[in-house]
């Protein structure tokens, strides 16, 4: 599949959603707050997005004013339903309240597969040759290795990130965590022959419960 100007606009726009993860580990520490506050701001956001998604399922005209204004961003199965944005917040919602005592596993496991999950459409449809099923091998890679140089050259420099791991995360660690984005982005996760779990909602909180298993262990 070619590397189409909409795709591109969705995953730059999806960099947007890199606040989602910051939120939620920094939001406590900057305002000394309640760890699920920033839950209860997930909550009425995706309840607001959920509104929407079921103004313009049911109007015509909400619809075409929701296409005109992220036409740009969309996929085509999307004209008829739920965004992965909302996905992802429902993703972040989650996280928060699974990892409110220890967010740095929120943070981690939802910035590894926003950028992991972008890195691999966009290679994977610009050079992509080796397909499995609807995506590709080079794709796969491309989100392995930007795993990698996250969590050696840029979470060690995010302030107060790794400090519950004594500012070094476990090598076994980073390798599995990466893995699992990896493995859980590639494969449709099919739960009956109907339903498929939408990856923006199900990859990050996996990789989460596999980080936090790990952290456990190794700390």
């Amino acid at each position: 599949m070619a590397l189409t100007k909409p795709e591109i606009n969705r995953k730059l726009f999806h960099l947007f959603a890199l606040l989602l993860p910051a939120g939620i580990f920094y939001l406590p520490k900057i305002f000394d707050i309640h760890d699920l506050i920033p839950a209860a701001i997930l909550i009425f956001l995706l309840f607001s997005i959920a509104a929407i998604e079921i103004l313009r399922f049911n109007f015509p005209k909400t619809n075409e004013i929701f296409q005109s204004c992220f036409a740009f961003m969309l996929r085509k199965e999307e004209d008829q339903k739920i965004t992965g944005s909302t996905y992802l917040i429902g993703s972040a919602l989650i996280c928060s309240i699974l990892f409110r005592k220890v967010p740095h596993i929120s943070f981690m496991s939802l910035t590894l597969f926003i950028l992991g999950d972008a890195v691999a459409a966009l290679v994977g449809q610009s050079m992509g040759k080796i397909k499995i099923g609807k995506k590709s091998l080079e794709g796969s890679l491309a989100c392995f290795i930007l795993c990698l140089v996250l969590f050696f050259a840029v979470f060690p420099y995010v302030p107060l990130l790794l400090d519950a791991w004594g500012d070094s995360v476990p090598l076994p660690l980073v390798f599995i965590a990466s893995f699992a984005i990896t493995f859980f982005e590639l494969i449709p996760m099919k739960i009956t022959k109907c339903f498929t779990l939408n990856d923006n909602l199900a990859v990050p909180v996996i990789a989460g419960l596999v980080m936090n298993y790990l952290y456990l262990f190794f700390c």
